[in-house]
């Protein structure tokens, strides 16, 4: 689950100017940092947001709520990024996206095993030099969404999200050569607090408008069920999301003046596979894999505040652990967000629908409704916020 800022320090200059590019192309303007004359600590930029939402469920899952209102994230951020020693400190709660078909929660500070610390790390970047590392809690490197929901075309997200790393403690290294750039992690993966995760990602930027991102994770040892996983305590049956081998691929493709100059349109094909095999020590006790692809789009009406964003999905759940819905799981989903954003201020409606196309497991409880059986869900909500 990338997140945007971050990437944009970590990948170097060709790299974040991809990103801009891609970035211009969002539904959603994200927080435009305020600068400041950090005298003898150089020049600093803070940043950040707010954002809550009443949410309404259709066939909810069986005793959850269909409806309510909650708090969605809070963050502060102070980075600097000019120098040979940079860094930046993220504080607050990301709770604000979640994927489509699952229950909303109320935010939280205590999501990740560093409180209220969302992202911390330093970043020594040499003068003329090629390469960067970075090194503290630290955003991860798999997939296209970000797991802060402004930064994303709607605040659901997909079931490929929805089993990618967000945040973990780590050693980064990064290296940019002209139009390609390539970058490492190591640490320990899903915030267990067990190092033994590597994640990489390799972007090639072919003109200001095609950008084309490989990325992979795997778990070089063994992660244990007593281990931590985020805020939910230990991992217990969420083995395989800690123990597994995960590649994927996406791809940005940015145009403008479609309808009328000034307009602008993100299309992003994205697909990512994810497998973990037979390790008993670990309660994994036959192999087990995820499919998923999903076609993202942004499109922003020109000289007016208005903008739209969505996408669709497939997933494809292969044996007896429960990826996303449930064990053997396979579904379809589409999303879509109008947006209003005027300044600092957004406001947005998002609406998704996601029908199970397989329900072999509905008696393990992969489904939807009161009585169990029903396949489609429809998710509903009103969000707004600020952004500094």
């Amino acid at each position: 689950m990338i997140s945007i800022r971050r990437q944009l320090m970590g990948l170097g200059f060709a790299a974040a100017s991809s990103l801009v590019a891609m970035q211009a192309a969002h539904a959603m303007n994200g927080p435009q940092a305020i600068t400041i004359d950090g005298g003898p600590l150089g020049q600093l930029e803070l940043s950040g947001g707010a954002d809550g939402y009443g949410y309404y469920i259709n066939n909810a899952y069986p005793g959850a709520k269909d409806h309510g209102a909650y708090m969605g994230s809070g963050l502060v951020e102070l980075q600097k990024t000019t120098g040979v020693l940079q860094y930046t400190i993220e504080l607050g709660s990301t709770s604000g996206a979640f994927a489509l078909g699952t229950q909303p929660s109320q935010a939280t500070l205590s999501t990740y095993r560093t409180g209220p610390l969302v992202q911390g790390y330093i970043t020594i970047a040499p003068p003329n030099s090629p390469v960067t590392v970075s090194a503290g809690h630290l955003a991860s490197l798999e997939g296209y969404e970000a797991t802060v929901s402004w930064y994303n075309p709607t605040q659901f997200t997909t079931a490929l999200w929805y089993v990618q790393n967000s945040y973990s403690t780590g050693v980064e290294a990064a290296l940019t050569e002209g139009p390609v750039s390539a970058t490492v992690l190591f640490g320990d993966g899903n915030d267990t607090g067990v190092w033994n995760y590597g994640q990489a990602l390799l972007s090639y930027t072919i003109d200001s408008n095609n950008v084309a991102n490989l990325y992979g994770a795997m778990n070089f040892g063994r992660t244990g069920a007593n281990a931590f996983y985020y805020g939910g305590g230990t991992v217990g049956s969420g083995n395989a999301l800690v123990n597994n081998q995960m590649i994927g691929a996406y791809y940005s493709w940015t145009g403008g003046d479609l309808f009328q100059k000034g307009d602008s349109l993100n299309v992003v094909p994205e697909i990512q596979y994810v497998y973990a095999k037979t390790d008993h020590l670990a309660g994994i006790d036959k192999s087990t894999s995820n499919f998923g692809a999903a076609v993202f789009g942004d499109y922003s009406f020109a000289n007016t505040p208005y903008s739209l964003g969505g996408w669709i999905e497939y997933e494809n759940s292969q044996g007896a652990y429960s990826w996303f819905i449930g064990p053997d799981s396979e579904a379809i989903g589409a999303a879509a967000a109008p947006t209003w954003q005027y300044k600092d201020l957004f406001a947005r409606a998002n609406v998704g629908l996601l029908y199970l196309l397989n329900n072999k497991q509905f008696s393990q409880g992969g489904s939807f409704g009161n009585n169990g059986t029903n396949k489609l869900q429809f998710t509903g909500t009103l969000q707004a916020g600020v952004l500094f």
